[in-house]
């Protein structure tokens, strides 16, 4: 390919990738339990990783099984969540039981890996199904969260405009199905020390030659 060229959005994407796969290597993305993946996620929402790092902890501490989780009443949930100073306890108390009794009724206590199935789920929107897939499953997906959606759109993969659904359908048209399940967490990892919503790090970004943000005043929280 002559190096004057244009570099093609398909290419650019590539590049993208292979530099933040340098950047932020991981050794396992797969956690191998579609269970502990899909309540954590449910605590997730709207909480700092710590803390989910911490609440997740405790709960399964308590209620080891999706059966114990199952049988505690939604009341007894949201009182525990509360205690450990979870946002929207009341609404994630609820969807933790709830959905626990659905997936040993209908599901035989095995989490679905189809992502038609997943969403039917109380509390479980399309970030967190994917992320089941992905890291639950080890089944190709790409889950937009705060720091996919941010990164993506200033680095130009997406329009600035696109909904975080548009968003993962780009990025799905873009980069390769193998590499779908490096993106989130390359990007988690690339929006927590560099791609900052307030004051981006721009003088110590990777991507600096790639990046059409570099030298733009941005103080967007997105």
């Amino acid at each position: 390919m002559n190096k004057n060229l244009p570099l093609s959005e398909r290419e650019r994407a590539l590049k993208i990738i292979k530099i933040l796969k340098s950047t932020y290597p991981r050794k396992n993305h797969v956690s191998g339990d579609p269970y502990k993946t899909l309540i954590r996620c449910i605590i997730s929402q709207r909480n700092r990783d710590e803390v989910t790092d911490r609440v997740s902890e405790e709960l399964f501490k308590r209620y080891p099984t999706i059966e114990s989780i199952a049988s505690a009443s939604v009341e007894e949930m949201q009182n525990f969540l509360k205690s450990l100073k979870v946002g929207l306890w009341r609404s994630k108390g609820k969807w933790i039981v709830e959905t626990s009794r659905i997936i040993l009724k209908k599901y035989n206590g095995r989490v679905p890996d189809k992502f038609e199935e997943l969403i039917k789920l109380p509390g479980i929107g399309r970030k967190c199904a994917n992320i089941v897939l992905a890291y639950g499953f080890g089944i190709p997906a790409i889950p937009v969260d705060t720091h996919v959606y941010r990164i993506s759109r200033r680095l130009g993969l997406a329009p600035w405009d696109a909904s975080p659904e548009e968003v993962e359908e780009r990025l799905k048209s873009l980069i390769p199905r193998e590499e779908w399940i490096y993106v989130n967490h390359a990007m988690v990892d690339h929006g927590k020390s560099v791609c900052k919503p307030i004051k981006p790090r721009c003088w110590e970004c990777p991507l600096r030659g790639l990046c059409p943000k570099i030298g733009v005043q941005d103080t967007s929280s997105q």
